[in-house]
């Protein structure tokens, strides 16, 4: 049962949110000021955070803003009555992983929890750092031994995929599933020629690349 931190001081949103979320037989711990957050985020560990934006006596942006920074990396769907992209960009960038404008629909809040619990329990916000490479996903850049790597979009998405899953085997119609979008058209032939050009952009001067060809099985990056 996942563990989820509710942060909204309207009292009867929250009680209807908790009402909906334990109906979905999910464990919620609700509480409606900016400080009360801060200390169970402190003292505690959740699958996952709801969190307001404006909260009394620290923004909900704020209270984000200072998990990302302490280390946290909990998962978090920003609740908020601001529709305009400055504000969007300012919550997600303070570490919001996903971002509901109210009025809402519960189901809406529900698949966009659902998303991001069945995210990598290894996910360490926006910037992952493995080896000597480092991913950022909020600039879109790659380094490596702080050297920037230049790589296409999609080339960028299947490396960011494996990097949150180190170690970790998926084979082509896997990643064909959870890199591409449904709507995409692409064949494993086209995936082959991606995965042949981003391993050779991340290769060392003696050919060494920490995504591995794992013969009949799939791809992998070496942790």
């Amino acid at each position: 049962m996942a563990k989820i931190l509710l942060v909204e001081d309207d009292a009867n949103l929250g009680r209807s949110l908790s009402s909906w979320l334990e109906a979905e037989k999910y464990s919620v711990e609700w509480v409606l000021k900016g400080s009360h957050a801060v200390e169970r985020l402190e003292a505690y560990s959740y699958d996952l955070v709801i969190l307001d934006w404006e909260l009394p006596e620290i923004e909900g942006w704020q209270i984000a803003e200072k998990f990302r920074k302490n280390g946290g990396t909990t998962p978090i769907i920003m609740l908020t009555g601001k529709d305009a992209s400055p504000d969007m960009v300012k919550g997600l960038d303070s570490g919001a992983d996903d971002y509901l404008t109210k009025p809402f629909e519960i189901s809406v809040l529900l698949a966009r929890l659902r998303s991001l619990l069945r995210r990598p329990t290894d996910y360490a916000g926006s910037v992952i750092k493995l080896k000597n490479f480092e991913l950022d996903t909020r600039t879109k850049t790659v380094t490596k031994d702080g050297k920037p790597i230049k790589l296409q979009p999609k080339e960028f998405a299947i490396l960011e995929f494996l990097m949150r899953n180190p170690n970790k085997i998926f084979s082509t119609d896997e990643l064909l599933k959870r890199v591409w979008t449904d709507s995409s058209v692409v064949s494993s032939e086209s995936l082959y020629t991606y995965m042949k050009t981003l391993r050779k952009k991340l290769s060392d001067g003696d050919g060494v690349c920490p995504v591995k060809t794992v013969h009949s099985q799939g791809y992998s990056f070496e942790g």
